[in-house]
């Protein structure tokens, strides 16, 4: 476990799967993480590759081959290398493995980069094609928040804030699948009550978010936190049912749809680097 601390913030991470397990504010005195019970959720803060979300029949073909992959790929399972560079800085690397080479067929080198910046956590993600071919991968975050975080607050005293959105458009699942039907939800004031409901049919999964930072809110104090994130075409928003937490995960990468192919190359959102290349991503989260 490495121990990342400045004036503002405590943070814990694990070598599996380079996971976020703790976000902690000296000044609010308060948790902003989600402390991981198996009553519903055993995790906090996974990384999702090389698949965001599941595959159809949790297989896909390449080459001629077909491969087979759980739900969100291999790396929130996996040990990282770590490496703590100061007291707010640790960088944690995975690479191919002879295992990972027979369910997922390329060579890489991910790398996720954890700063602490004043009241920000910040997690860049980057992404290396160490192969000869060119490497098919998605990424994705998937953070869970606690809520309620602090005294005297329930559940539905909390609420997103989005900074463009006005409407939300979500795209259904199927069996963890995209199904063909999508819904709405009508913001008021681009603010989105949370209730335990909204999940009681999966995630919601928006294929065209317009807001760049989320922030999540209560009605009954001042705490809370922003959630800021640039250039990933997917979201979504999910809680293990009735649990006291949600989840706010930018993806680059979505799950098949109900009549997808199954050909990696032909797979929605997927990123393709040629050899030697870099990818990088990243989010942020300033507690309050």
């Amino acid at each position: 476990m490495i121990t990342l601390e400045n004036e503002y913030l405590n943070v814990n991470l694990a070598a599996k799967g380079a996971e976020l397990q703790r976000l902690y504010s000296k000044e609010t005195k308060l948790e902003y993480l989600w402390n991981g019970d198996d009553q519903y959720w055993g995790k906090h803060s996974p990384v999702l590759f090389p698949i965001v979300g599941a595959l159809k029949n949790d297989s896909f073909t390449y080459k001629n081959n077909t491969y087979h992959l759980p739900r969100h790929g291999f790396a929130r399972d996996q040990i990282f290398n770590e490496q703590k560079n100061s007291d707010t800085e640790a960088i944690f690397t995975l690479t191919q493995s002879e295992e990972s080479l027979k369910v997922y067929p390329f060579h890489f080198e991910l790398r996720l980069k954890y700063q602490l910046i004043d009241r920000k956590l910040i997690l860049t993600y980057q992404v290396i094609n160490t192969g000869d071919d060119e490497l098919l991968f998605s990424l994705g975050a998937h953070p869970a928040f606690a809520v309620p975080n602090s005294p005297k607050t329930d559940y539905t005293d909390y609420y997103l804030a989005f900074n463009a959105d006005k409407k939300l458009t979500y795209w259904k699942l199927d069996n963890g699948l995209i199904a063909k039907e999508t819904g709405s939800i009508a913001l008021n004031g681009h603010k989105l009550q949370l209730k335990h409901e909204l999940f009681y049919q999966d995630a919601l999964v928006f294929k065209a978010m317009q807001s760049n930072c989320i922030s999540l809110l209560n009605t009954k104090n001042d705490y809370g936190l922003h959630f800021h994130f640039d250039d990933f075409p997917f979201f979504g928003i999910w809680a293990a049912k009735d649990a006291p937490f949600v989840c706010l995960e930018p993806w680059c990468g979505v799950a098949d749809d109900v009549a997808h192919n199954q050909e990696l190359a032909h797979k929605e959102g997927i990123i393709k680097l040629k050899q030697g290349q870099q990818w990088e991503r990243f989010w942020e989260v300033e507690c309050f």
